[in-house]
């Protein structure tokens, strides 16, 4: 008799926060393979849910920060399967401004980081800094 799988429930989307201050971007920091990893706050969309109250709920609890979402600033696509079986949905980057950018991350992350995009993407090519893998596409298509 074969094993049961159990059945896998993707989100409908992706939607994650851009805070950039003064040409930077704030970046939350967590361990991952051994590796500290750089992502930018999001949250996973389910059926009905509003993306844009999601992401500003979420937005608060993984920075700290009260900041206003404002208008999508990238749409692309995330893999929310396996490197082996993918599933692709929506990613929607949204623009956020704020008034007081100090950040007090989760406890889920280990801290966080303000980057220029640009050097971001230098530093990363030179192994230096490690991104989600769909953060590093995301910079390759919002750089170029």
């Amino acid at each position: 008799m074969g094993r049961r799988k159990k059945p896998v429930t993707y989100p409908k989307a992706v939607a994650c926060g851009m805070l950039e201050d003064r040409g930077r971007v704030l970046f939350l920091e967590h361990e991952r393979g051994g590796k500290k990893r750089l992502a930018l706050p999001f949250v996973k969309i389910q059926g009905g849910d509003d993306p844009v109250s999601e992401i500003n709920r979420e937005f608060e609890e993984q920075t700290g920060i009260d900041g206003e979402i404002h208008e999508a600033i990238f749409e692309g696509k995330y893999n929310a399967g396996s490197r082996k079986y993918k599933k692709w949905v929506p990613l929607l980057v949204f623009k956020v401004t704020a008034k007081k950018m100090k950040c007090r991350p989760a406890e889920k992350f280990s801290g966080f980081r303000w980057i220029d995009l640009k050097k971001a993407r230098t530093l990363e090519k030179k192994k230096e800094l490690f991104f989600e893998r769909w953060i590093s596409a995301l910079l390759g298509k919002m750089i170029a």
